[in-house]
């Protein structure tokens, strides 16, 4: 892989539709598509790493975590570059999980990062931590991106199918161009007049839901004030550490918090 271009993956647990609000905050020009029931694939276009020269990594993890906190679900996002691959697994509010192998396929990483790949993933604790186990493990027929695909190929199990074509170790626009063959959508940052509308939208429509199946009171205003409370420190942790990925996972914070109060006070004007 001494010569692989650039390029990164986000995987994340949750469908299409569930996928796209919070990919539009990432002010990243994304591809979108369905890989697998109840799973969906990003392809960025690679700004960051492409013109300002920061590290793929950081701002994947950065990424990661917004997404997983916009969609309530698991992402698992997959990195390269010539020296260096690696997955990141962010999950809510949870320390996030990293593990890296260098281009010869060295791993470096603990193997307790595996094991917590499975659990967070609702993976077979025995079967599929014994197909993880080996990515851990010397094998000089193996280099980073066979390691990749293999951690791909487990997470096949839980469901997720990539579109043809769709892997590890090309270039961003390589990428793109796959996706886009396969019908995946444009994702792109329409600012925050637009993301706040359409945030509001989805806590409605959550809303609607909930009343729906339950007579209890909505804990929207309870959820979103925990949000707004976390937020603002992470946005401002984000912009001291001058990482876009973590000032933008405050920033999905706050407009889910903002919007959750929002549409509760347009559904009951007493709140």
């Amino acid at each position: 892989m001494n010569a692989t271009p650039t390029g990164a993956l986000l995987l994340c647990r949750a469908d299409p539709l569930a996928t796209r609000p919070p990919a539009q905050l990432l002010r990243e020009q994304l591809l979108l598509a369905p890989a697998g029931e109840g799973w969906s694939v990003l392809v960025p276009e690679g700004r960051p790493w492409r013109d300002s020269g920061e590290s793929v990594e950081r701002v994947l993890a950065g990424w990661a975590s917004a997404m997983a906190i916009g969609t309530s679900g698991p992402v698992v996002a997959l990195w390269w570059d010539g020296e260096r691959a690696g997955a990141t697994l962010a999950s809510g509010f949870r320390r996030q999980v990293g593990y890296v192998w260098l281009a010869d396929g060295t791993a470096v990483g603990e193997d307790e990062a595996m094991r917590t790949f499975a659990a967070r993933l609702g993976l077979d604790p025995v079967l599929d931590v014994q197909s993880l186990e080996p990515l851990t493990r010397p094998d000089p027929e193996s280099d980073a991106r066979s390691r990749l695909l293999g951690l791909i190929a487990v997470l096949s199990r839980a469901g997720l199918e990539l579109p043809p074509g769709l892997a590890p170790g090309e270039s961003a626009g390589q990428l793109r161009a796959t996706a886009q063959a396969h019908g995946a959508q444009t994702v792109q940052w329409v600012g925050w007049r637009g993301a706040v509308r359409a945030e509001i939208q989805a806590v409605e429509d959550g809303l609607d839901h909930w009343l729906g199946t339950s007579h209890e009171r909505s804990p929207v205003r309870a959820i979103a004030a925990l949000q707004l409370g976390a937020g603002v420190p992470l946005t401002l942790w984000g912009l001291r550490r001058r990482s876009p990925g973590w000032v933008v996972a405050g920033a999905v914070l706050i407009l889910h918090g903002c919007a959750g109060l929002s549409a509760e006070r347009r559904r009951d004007p007493t709140v």
